[in-house]
């Protein structure tokens, strides 16, 4: 059983998450912590195991009440404490064995930020439930995985933040990631260069020197099959992509842009690290088409697809 945290209410979170289930009642259940009122036809569980023996006939949501009614593209901060207690009942019940997995639906930072939510994001959040020291967000679809080194910093802040240290840990995280969670026993992995051209040897700067290649160097001494540091401008093409099994960039849209460019639809948020299994999709709240009718489940259903199989994944190694 997946637990699936109904995101901000306001978005396309609800509409997607009763798609979701329409297209996929005979797979792996889910169940959605959440408010009621949202979801159609939707049945009121109070456990794990009596939303496994709903799944197949109605979406199942344990009840988290909003505390005013929701609007279709209208975020409310009132609702923020609502939203945040439907991402802590999901982790919880992951930590106790209840449920195998967290899934969550988009959330709207801002919103949060109002209501006094002191984490820069999903991410972070999960990281300081789990006691994890560094989370690491990968993004997949069929044709790329990617993960940032820094991750919701401004550019400004992600620059200072770069070390050779961070760079080596984030790899081996993702390195084990792979292998564990993703069955590739002897992981590729190409980390990009920060300055156009990779600094074009240090004529367009010597972060490539001084950051880079000893985060690289270290690895390989470590025996991790690791490239680079690879022109950013060149390292998403259609020939450079088979040649690695993972991107990493050095900050948040390096990476997250050609993904997002490749697959929007398709691409996965796993967090890697996280001693539960966490999986979202890849896209934000949408506020501008939330309620029309509109919104495309696709990534919500990759993401639920992509959990039941980690989870699957670890069954068979435990």
């Amino acid at each position: 059983m997946l637990a699936l945290t109904m995101g901000d209410p306001a978005g396309i979170g609800p509409e997607v998450t009763s798609a979701a289930w329409q297209a996929r009642r005979s797979g792996a259940p889910f169940m959605v912590i959440g408010d009621p009122a949202l979801y159609a036809g939707c049945v009121v569980v109070s456990s794990a195991a009596q939303a496994a023996d709903i799944f197949p006939s109605a979406l199942p949501v344990l009840p988290v009440r909003l505390a005013e009614p929701a609007v279709p593209g209208q975020p409310n901060p009132a609702n923020a404490a609502a939203i945040i207690a439907a991402i802590e009942r999901a982790v919880g019940l992951t930590q106790s064995g209840e449920t195998a997995a967290v899934v969550t639906n988009p959330i709207a930072k801002s919103v949060l930020y109002a209501a006094g939510f002191p984490h820069p994001g999903h991410t972070e959040f999960l990281a300081a439930l789990t006691g994890t020291t560094l989370p690491v967000m990968m993004l997949a679809c069929a044709a790329l995985r990617v993960v940032p080194i820094t991750i919701h910093l401004s550019l400004r802040a992600a620059l200072d933040a770069l070390t050779p240290e961070l760079i080596v840990t984030t790899t081996r995280i993702t390195a084990a990631a792979l292998r564990r969670d993703f069955g590739i026993a002897t992981p590729r992995i190409a980390i990009a260069g920060l300055n156009p051209h990779a600094g074009e040897d240090g004529a367009m700067g010597d972060e490539e020197r001084t950051l880079v290649a000893p985060a690289i160097a270290a690895l390989r001494a470590e025996g991790l099959d690791v490239s680079g540091p690879w022109p950013p401008d060149t390292m998403f093409t259609a020939r450079a992509r088979p040649q690695y099994d993972v991107a990493m960039g050095l900050y948040h849209d390096q990476v997250l842009i050609p993904i997002k460019t490749l697959d929007m639809d398709g691409g996965v948020n796993v967090t890697l690290g996280l001693p539960i299994i966490r999986t979202s999709p890849d896209h934000g709240t949408a506020f501008n088409i939330a309620g029309k009718g509109v919104a495309d489940p696709s990534s919500l259903i990759a993401a639920l697809d992509l959990a039941a199989d980690l989870v699957a994944r670890k069954a068979k190694t435990c």
